[in-house]
């Protein structure tokens, strides 16, 4: 199915931060549009990966780079604790130079055979995907406390940036929203397939606020994310409510496109 254009009409709220103390207020900038949508990841179930020949790879060919050394340290932590019926790539040591590797100057996870050393292959015993989020589950860990910070953050994406008004005042605004295309840079728009705008991922049985419930509180805290989920409820019962008295016409300016196109697919099918 085709994906949505990327420029799509969105509908954002913004609210202070209930949590901050810092003398530059912090505010929050949200995508419902985004974070009401029907998205969920499809790996293992019609996932084609982002390179048309390594559909069985996900997200996951080219590796993953650190943010910081907080998040080497959790993976670190993570892999010490992987055996070899657990992780098919295992180089035999657990120290950090045997899976990572550098990047223009940048520390990643290494790639073997083509594609991140985590990434268990089709027919691995212990199944085929990230050993790191197969070990949080297996262990009863919320899989974004193992993995790197951009693996669990995709595809919500967090930006910074400083606004200033014409007084003077400044405040710091924090942006979640969509891991779209872009997001990965001017090769973004190269990969061969990807999931974020596409209906083909959009068949979730929770919205996203819900769904990824735990990484939004890792990005918010857990004060904002209530301030979240109450204008995601209200956004929802605004469309259901645009449902019954508008029709399907308005929708595209509440709802996700690719959320419509997936429902429109399945009254089709």
């Amino acid at each position: 199915m085709a994906e949505t254009p990327l420029d799509t009409a969105r509908i954002w709220v913004e609210f202070a931060d209930p949590a901050d103390t810092t003398e530059v207020p912090q505010r929050f900038r949200c995508d419902l549009t985004w974070l009401t949508s029907s998205w969920t990841c499809i790996f293992g179930s019609g996932c084609k990966g982002i390179y048309a020949d390594r559909p069985d790879d996900g997200c996951c060919t080219l590796g993953a780079h650190f943010t910081d050394d907080d998040d080497v340290k959790r993976v670190k932590a993570a892999v010490k604790e992987l055996g070899e019926d657990e992780w098919q790539l295992h180089p035999g040591s657990t120290k950090q130079s045997a899976w990572t590797e550098t990047e223009d100057g940048a520390l990643k996870t290494k790639v073997v055979d083509g594609a991140c050393i985590f990434l268990n292959r089709p027919g691995f015993p212990a199944g085929a995907g990230c050993a790191l989020h197969q070990h949080a589950v297996l262990t009863g860990k919320p899989p974004h406390t193992v993995k790197p910070d951009v693996c669990w953050q995709l595809p919500i994406r967090r930006t910074y940036r400083t606004v200033e008004l014409p007084d003077g005042s400044t405040w710091q605004e924090v942006t979640i929203t969509e891991y779209d295309r872009r997001g990965w840079g001017p090769g973004g728009h190269d990969l061969d397939w990807y999931c974020s705008g596409n209906p083909e991922a959009h068949v979730g049985r929770e919205p996203v606020y819900r769904s990824n419930r735990g990484e939004l509180v890792e990005l918010m805290g857990e004060p904002a994310y209530a301030e979240l989920e109450l204008r995601c409820e209200a956004h929802l019962a605004s469309v259901k409510a645009a449902r019954n008295a508008y029709s399907r016409k308005m929708l595209p300016l509440l709802v996700h496109p690719a959320t419509l196109a997936a429902q429109d697919a399945r009254k089709r099918a």
